[in-house]
């Protein structure tokens, strides 16, 4: 079965760093699309961070953008966001996720509205993040 195993997080002061990894294992990595997708206390889930795995085309939500890097590493079946610059609105669960049906879908650079609103069918446990001002 698919399965997707966050790390990472933490507590970390304003302006920080982080590196969130997501382990995976049970379907073919470089065919699905892969995600970020944090959720904050009382708010709905936000993409933050997507991967293409038609086109290699990433999408980041403009919150992020600039300051967090997705990234993946196939031979180890990993799934990476590097999180820079760290502010109090990036406090959330920071969840990894996978869809094999979008992941078949090549949209190019008008994808980032796409991707980052879908719902993808495979979800993690998520990690917690929590940036202190």
């Amino acid at each position: 079965e698919v399965r997707l195993v966050e790390s990472g997080g933490g507590l970390v002061q304003a302006g920080g760093s982080l590196r969130l990894s997501c382990a995976t294992s049970g379907f073919s990595f470089d065919d699905y699309a892969l995600a970020w997708v944090r959720q904050a206390p009382g708010k709905d889930r936000e993409g933050v961070a997507c991967f293409s795995a038609s086109d290699g085309m990433t999408y980041y939500a403009d919150s992020v953008k600039g300051r967090f890097t997705i990234s993946r590493d196939s031979a180890n079946k990993t799934l990476y966001l590097q999180m820079d610059r760290l502010e109090p609105g990036d406090t959330a669960v920071y969840y990894c996720a996978a869809d094999p049906n979008l992941g078949l879908i090549s949209l190019g650079p008008d994808g980032a509205h796409y991707y980052l609103r879908y719902l993808y069918s495979d979800w993690g446990q998520g990690t917690q993040v929590t940036v202190a001002s």
